[in-house]
């Protein structure tokens, strides 16, 4: 039922899109080009609303626990509404963030709310009056990084896809089903609208779509993981890796220009690939390679031991520095580990040639 399911949401979903894309140019629910941006022509938004009424499709098929199933409905219509009121009007960011806060609020009033973290050595960690402003803090931080990477065709939906695709294997492992049901339907919805938003884009999912699934990703991966251990809880911020990595550096990087957070750029990761000449489809296909080495991280993680969970993690906090000194996300100057290497393999061709001479 589970795949049926997923392709019945998938053909809705690739139904459906055509229709949004139409309706989104008959009430004017464009995305003008501009220095920002990557596209040069005037592009229908409103796709990810197609993600969504697809994904009620396979939520009534699964009938998922209505223990979360009603707040998550209620809270997706809140989130649905604040992109479809952006994607037409251009509303503001504070308004946006609002509409988040309410969404999220509805869900964590729900039951979905990290109360306590297992640590190593049989520790328990309570988090007490934290645990509601850190899990808003996730939801409205998750639901915001997938919006930030929504910025090359096909980016955000193939991101979010492989982070669904992780998210869902490993419920199925765990046999949490309400996880499965929700990132199967959500999943097989956005598959389907990626075949009209993958480069050359015929729509984009516009705010619609990356709040939305930006949302659902933040929920399922609470409670895929919910009061775990410490290693557990890396696990969705490594599925994550690559929207909470683009976004922490975006901070850093306005932190050191001395700009304000809500200005915009063009420094983010599928930015800086295609300024060292790799193509709108390679970058796509590059960062999708990314989120796939950090699903696979995810699930080794949790499968090994804490010193094997060691030792992932510090290989991945290596792997995401030397990304961001190589293309340059945080200052083109700013390349500590890769200038050391530089120098060491200097000296050696140095040292090398004097001993030739000799």
């Amino acid at each position: 039922m589970l795949f049926l399911t997923l392709f019945i949401c998938f053909l809705s979903s690739l139904l459906l899109t055509p229709i949004v894309k139409k309706f989104a140019i008959k009430i004017g629910a464009t995305d003008q080009p501009d220095k920002r941006k990557v596209h040069t022509k005037v592009m229908p938004r409103l796709g990810g609303l197609a993600i969504y009424l697809s994904s009620l499709i396979g939520f009534y098929l699964l009938s998922p626990d209505k223990q979360y199933m009603i707040p998550l409905f209620a809270a997706s219509l809140i989130i649905i509404a604040t992109g479809f009121f952006d994607d037409i009007f251009e509303i503001s960011p504070k308004v946006k963030l609002l509409g988040q806060i309410i969404a999220a609020g509805i869900v964590i009033h729900g039951g979905v709310v990290v109360n306590f973290i297992n640590l190593p050595f049989d520790v328990r960690l309570d988090l007490g009056i934290w645990s509601i402003p850190l899990t808003l803090l996730w939801i409205i931080g998750i639901t915001n990084a997938i919006n930030l990477i929504d910025g090359l065709d096909g980016l955000a939906a193939g991101v979010s896809s492989i982070v669904l695709i992780t998210i869902s294997t490993m419920a199925i492992v765990n046999g949490n089903m309400f996880v499965i049901a929700v990132g199967f339907a959500v999943l097989g919805s956005t598959l389907g609208f990626l075949v009209y938003n993958f480069h050359p884009a015929k729509i984009f999912m516009g705010d619609t779509g990356s709040l939305y699934l930006g949302f659902i990703i933040a929920v399922t991966s609470l409670l895929g993981f919910k009061n775990i251990t410490l290693f557990s809880l890396l696990v969705p911020i490594i599925i994550l890796g690559v929207p909470i990595s683009d976004t922490i550096f975006a901070i850093i990087r306005r932190f050191v220009n001395n700009k304000p957070l809500s200005a915009p750029d063009k420094s983010h990761l599928h930015h800086c690939l295609q300024r060292l000449g790799f193509s709108h489809s390679t970058t796509v296909l590059i960062i999708y390679a990314m989120s796939a080495i950090f699903g696979i991280a995810a699930v080794l993680i949790e499968q090994t031991t804490l010193w094997g969970s060691f030792l992932i993690v510090t290989v991945l906090l290596v792997f995401i520095e030397l990304i961001v000194e190589a293309v340059g996300l945080i200052d083109t100057k700013y390349r500590p580990i890769l200038n050391f290497f530089q120098r060491v393999t200097n000296t050696r061709n140095v040292k090398s040639i004097r001993n030739l001479n000799r």
